[in-house]
């Protein structure tokens, strides 16, 4: 099975946990998502990151790479729930773009048993997001 969505975001909190050089940084990131389309509802996500270049002036000229896990609640393609994504991206360019993963076992409510994968891209014409999963 297949559903898109786009999304906005709602929250992000960012800060450094290590400053490597001025332009090279670590950080940490809670951010809350909303979601609309056939992915519908809410998603909480801790991101950790690596800006290899971090522009303070023009943060959309930053390039970075980050890895989180978005804990995803409400209703997808008309089945409610929840379930975790594991997101692998990079943000280059002004856009951000990941590879997602279903995390085993991570499924409840009508979305138990739930596996499969996706991507997501953030950029200037907006942010969209395509899982393709199944139920075991």
């Amino acid at each position: 099975m297949k559903a898109t969505g786009t999304y906005t975001v709602k929250k992000w909190e960012e800060s450094t946990y290590q400053q490597m050089a001025p332009e090279k940084k670590m950080t940490k990131a809670s951010v809350e998502y909303g979601f609309t389309g056939e992915i519908d509802g809410t998603g909480l996500v801790e991101y950790v990151m690596f800006y290899a270049h971090f522009d303070q002036t023009n943060q959309h000229a930053s390039s970075a790479s980050y890895v989180g896990l978005i804990y995803f609640d409400g209703i997808l393609s008309g089945k409610s729930g929840s379930f975790v994504l594991e997101d692998n991206g990079a943000f280059e360019g002004g856009a951000a773009q990941s590879t997602l993963r279903i995390a085993k076992g991570s499924g409840t409510g009508q979305l138990v048993g739930i596996h499969g994968s996706g991507t997501y891209l953030a950029n200037q014409d907006g942010c969209q997001i395509e899982l393709e999963y199944d139920f075991k």
